[in-house]
C-alpha cells in the first residue's frame, strides 16, 4: 500500500469518528443558545429595575426635600409612575420573546423571533437613555428658573457664603452637566457592554440559522 493510499485510509477512519450533527441537531443547539440568551436579558431587566428601587431608599432626605421645596415633587412622581409602567411593560415583553422562542418549531420562525427581540432589547435601551435625556433637561429647566430659591437654599441649609449667586449658579449648573454627562456615559457603557454582549451572541445564532436555512 502506497503513501497516499495510507493517507486516505486514515482521513477514512477519522471522519468516521468524527460526530455528524444533522440539520434537527444544528437548530436544536441554535434553539437553546438562543432561549438561554432571551432569557438572561429578562433576568437582567428584572434586576436593573430592582436595583433602581433600592437606590431610591438610598436618597438623601436633605434631597428629597430640596426637590420637593422647588415644586418637582409631583413631577418626579409622575415621571417615576410611568417609568415603572413602561419597564413593567418591556420586562413582559421579554418573557413574552423568551416563551416565544423556547416554544419555537421552525427555523424561520426562530429567525423571525430573535430579530423582533433584538429589536425590543434596542427599543428598550432607547427609550431608558431618552427618559434620562429628557427627564435630566426637564429638573435643570426648573432649576434654571428657580436659581433665587436654589441659593436661598444653599446659603440657609448649608452656610454657603461669600459668593456672589451668580457665580455659584454658574457653578451648580457647571456641575450639573458634568453628572450629566458622565451618568449618561455609564448608562450607556452598560447597556453596551450588557444586552451589547448578548445581543451579539443572539446575532451569530440567527447567522447560523440562515447558513442552515439555505
Amino acid at each position: 500500500m502506497d503513501q497516499l493510499e495510507l493517507l486516505k485510509k486514515q482521513w477514512q477512519t477519522q471522519e468516521q469518528e468524527l460526530p455528524h450533527l444533522s440539520y434537527n441537531d444544528i437548530y436544536k443547539m441554535v434553539l437553546k443558545k438562543s432561549s438561554s440568551i432571551v432569557k438572561w436579558i429578562f433576568y437582567i431587566s428584572i434586576a436593573e429595575i430592582l436595583f433602581w428601587t433600592i437606590l431610591a431608599f438610598f436618597i438623601p432626605e436633605s434631597s428629597t426635600r430640596f426637590t420637593d421645596d422647588l415644586g418637582l415633587h409631583n413631577t418626579l412622581l409622575i415621571a417615576n409612575i410611568l417609568n415603572y409602567l413602561v419597564f413593567g411593560f418591556f420586562i413582559f415583553i421579554f418573557y413574552k420573546n423568551y416563551l416565544r422562542i423556547s416554544t419555537t418549531d421552525s427555523i424561520k420562525d426562530l429567525m423571525k423571533n430573535i430579530l423582533r427581540t433584538r429589536k425590543t432589547v434596542r427599543y428598550f435601551v432607547i427609550y431608558n437613555v431618552l427618559t434620562f435625556i429628557v427627564l435630566f433637561t426637564i429638573v435643570n429647566i426648573i432649576y434654571y428658573l428657580n436659581q433665587d430659591e436654589i441659593f436661598r437654599y444653599m446659603t440657609e441649609d448649608y452656610g454657603i457664603i461669600n459668593i456672589s449667586q451668580e457665580k455659584f449658579m454658574n457653578m451648580f449648573f457647571l456641575i450639573q452637566i458634568v453628572v450629566g454627562v458622565v451618568m449618561a456615559v455609564l448608562v450607556l457603557l452598560f447597556y453596551r457592554l450588557v444586552y451589547g454582549i448578548l445581543l451579539r451572541r443572539l446575532y451569530r445564532n440567527y447567522k447560523e440559522l440562515k447558513k442552515i436555512e439555505l
